[in-house]
């Protein structure tokens, strides 16, 4: 049963518990007065800056339609084939009676009217269409400038500015060596410069075969970022039937300058194998020949190469003019005399070089003629014969002395760029032929 207290009766508590609850109000006392006085520190007192807001209206300037004051534009084209003055002004956006009719007729302008396909004219006109100034590259590298002044306009040239750059180029013969520089992307110039530098070694009618390589380091020369002509090859390698052939060009001084093997020797022959750059051989030398015109067997002591006419014609070594004229079935021909006892003849010219006359000093590779039919020729060539003591020897067969080879002067500082371009050509070759396998 549970116990309960009667009304009256005291319920006593122990001493114990007494003291138990003394304890835990005094223990108790020191949070409250902590709680207490955290409560009443002002703001102040607690480091907190009071931030009053402004508000205020800010009255923005009006935006109207921004104006573009063009005072001029330039323009860029190139001269196409078959344009007029009046064609490429209309491309150039000129709409300028003036600037048109002093283009089309002054003297002062004329270069402007030879300018070549490819070329590049820069043009500067107002918003009108008005002619401002107009820029482009003269034969020589020089920029031309014309100008307005009033209603009229001046021409004037600037010295060229001329850059020289490396182009790097190889090739793999697959039909003929046009094809392939052309495939390499070397300009004519360059590969003719090729065909030149090797011909003594190498005959590039009858010796070529698939598969045959070649790289070229050359340059090419640039006036304000315009092409302006193809530069000199500066080194070539050229495998020719596994035969590996190599020329690093040397200039000893300010005028001469030749090409040379690795080791020092001449590249260049005392003659090139062909008075022509690159063509067909016709016909060859031969002791019985079937004459095309004569319509008879007989000998044929010389070498015809099929070319059009006007084709250049060079001297194939240096040498004198000893003859020149017209004569029976050479028709109009050039002899020339060259170092000890040799003689080269050249036939069926179709004219002679400007200026050309007897005991006039000739240079390897100059020009002394053109291609043509004159004489007894069935359509237009070169016949050309080589003459050892005065006796026809076949020109693309009989050995030819080698030119000098670097003075002892000049080797150290030779070889020392020779090895360089020998180190590149190798790696140049090795690494761009991996390329195209």
């Amino acid at each position: 049963m549970l116990t309960q207290n009667l009304p009256g009766q005291e319920r006593k508590m122990p001493e114990s518990r007494k003291k138990l609850r003394w304890f835990v109000t005094l223990s108790t006392m020191p949070l409250l007065c902590v709680v207490t006085a955290f409560g009443l520190v002002p703001q102040s007192d607690l480091g907190l800056i009071s931030t009053r807001v402004a508000i205020e209206e800010i009255i923005l300037p009006k935006v109207g339609p921004k104006t573009i004051d063009i005072a001029s534009f330039w323009r860029n084209e190139r001269v196409q084939r078959g344009d007029t003055v009046v064609e490429l002004l209309r491309r150039l956006n000129v709409e300028d009676t003036v600037a048109s009719a002093y283009l089309r007729s002054a003297r002062e302008a004329e270069s402007f009217r030879k300018l070549a396909v490819g070329k590049e004219v820069q043009a500067e006109t107002n918003a009108a269409g008005g002619l401002v100034a107009m820029r482009y590259l003269g034969d020589n590298g020089a920029q031309i400038v014309i100008e307005r002044q009033g209603d009229s306009f001046r021409n004037k040239a600037l010295p060229a500015y001329l850059e020289k750059r490396l182009f790097v180029r190889t090739g793999e013969i697959k039909s003929n060596l046009y094809a392939a520089t052309d495939a390499a992307g070397m300009p004519e110039a360059a590969a003719n410069q090729l065909t030149e530098i090797f011909s003594g070694d190498i005959d590039f009618h009858h010796d070529l075969r698939k598969g045959d390589k070649f790289t070229v380091v050359y340059e090419m020369t640039y006036s304000d970022g315009a092409l302006v002509h193809t530069g000199r090859i500066q080194a070539a390698e050229f495998i020719n039937q596994g035969q590996t052939y190599r020329a690093v060009y040397f200039q000893s001084d300010a005028q001469r300058g030749d090409y040379y093997t690795p080791e020092g020797n001449s590249v260049r022959k005392a003659f090139l194998r062909s008075p022509i750059e690159f063509s067909r051989v016709s016909s060859g030398f031969s002791n019985s020949r079937f004459h095309p015109v004569l319509q008879q067997w007989r000998a044929h002591r010389g070498v015809d190469f099929a070319a059009p006419i006007g084709t250049k014609v060079k001297a194939t070594s240096d040498g004198v003019v000893s003859s020149f004229g017209r004569q029976g079935g050479y028709g109009n021909f050039i002899t020339i005399k060259h170092q000890g006892h040799f003689a080269t003849v050249y036939g069926h010219l179709s004219r002679f070089a400007k200026g050309l006359h007897r005991g006039q000093r000739v240079i390897q590779g100059d020009v002394i003629g053109y291609v043509g039919m004159t004489g007894l020729a069935s359509g237009p060539h070169l016949h050309y014969e080589f003459k050892v003591d005065g006796q026809q020897r076949d020109p693309l067969r009989v050995a030819l002395p080698n030119a000098t080879p670097i003075d002892a002067a000049n080797k150290v500082a030779f070889q020392s760029m020779a090895d360089s371009f020998v180190t590149r050509l190798k790696l140049l070759r090795n690494t761009n032929l991996a390329k195209l396998d």
